[in-house]
Parts: C-alpha cells; sequence; structure tokens
C-alpha cells in the first residue's frame, strides 16, 4: 500500500481467508473483495447449503465493508457475483434486487464458478464510489 490508498478493515465482516485485504479506499473509490457467507464472529460458513441464506449473509458481510470504508450500497457501481450453480441465479437474483435496486443499479456480471473458498454457493466482490459524503 502508498499514501494514496488505504486497507479497509471491519470486524463487521469475516477476516480474509487469505492474504489480502477486505477492501482497499483509492483515490475516491473503494474496492471490495468478494465476500463468501461466512459468520464475522464465529468464521464458520453459514446457509448449510441454502442459497437464500448464504446469499443474505454474503450481502450483511458486503455492506458492513462498504460502511467501514465509508459509503454504501447506493453508491456501488459494480458488482461481480460467483455462483457455484447457476441454477440458483434466480433465487440470488431476487435478494440481489433487494439491495442494489435503489437508484441507478450497479454494472454487473455473473459467472459460474466450479467451487468456492470454504464451499460456499455463492461470493460477491463490488466497486463504490465514495463522492461528496
Amino acid at each position: 500500500m502508498n499514501s494514496t490508498s488505504k486497507a479497509i478493515f471491519t470486524k463487521g465482516a469475516p477476516s480474509p481467508v487469505g492474504p489480502y485485504s477486505q477492501a482497499v479506499l483509492a483515490g475516491g473509490w473503494l474496492y471490495c473483495s468478494g465476500q463468501i457467507p461466512l459468520d464475522p464472529k464465529s468464521g464458520k460458513l453459514v446457509g448449510n447449503g441454502d442459497i437464500e441464506a448464504e446469499t443474505r449473509q454474503v450481502l450483511s458481510n458486503l455492506k458492513s465493508v462498504l460502511e467501514a470504508g465509508g459509503t454504501t450500497t447506493s453508491r456501488v457501481v459494480k458488482t461481480t457475483i460467483f455462483l457455484v450453480d447457476l441454477k440458483d441465479f434466480e433465487k440470488v437474483n431476487s435478494i440481489y434486487s433487494e439491495t442494489f435496486m435503489n437508484g441507478t443499479s450497479p454494472a454487473r456480471a455473473c459467472i459460474e464458478v466450479s467451487s468456492l473458498p470454504k464451499g460456499a454457493k455463492v461470493e460477491i466482490d463490488c466497486i463504490a464510489w465514495l463522492g461528496n459524503n
């Protein structure tokens, strides 16, 4: 990290499972690492394979990181959703829209992957603009 970027950390989201920051603040932008459905307190996967419960936890974790970085979901401009099974798309999309359909919806990609860390079924990352708070 240099003087124009800052690592963001919050106890409201799980600690990273690898050598990365929960988010990095750089030049008025917040780059959030992907969140999986880990409980921030226990570090354990939640949902027991229920894609809806997993998605809600992922979004809760992501909101905590955004808040720690000084912004909100309404300032998210880009997301990426990683799904182990694209058949879960409609369920994930329904829950996602509860969070990100407030004004201009973010640009988005949704990708099916063979696996995710800790056996998660969904992961979401994002980029948010801090703007003039």
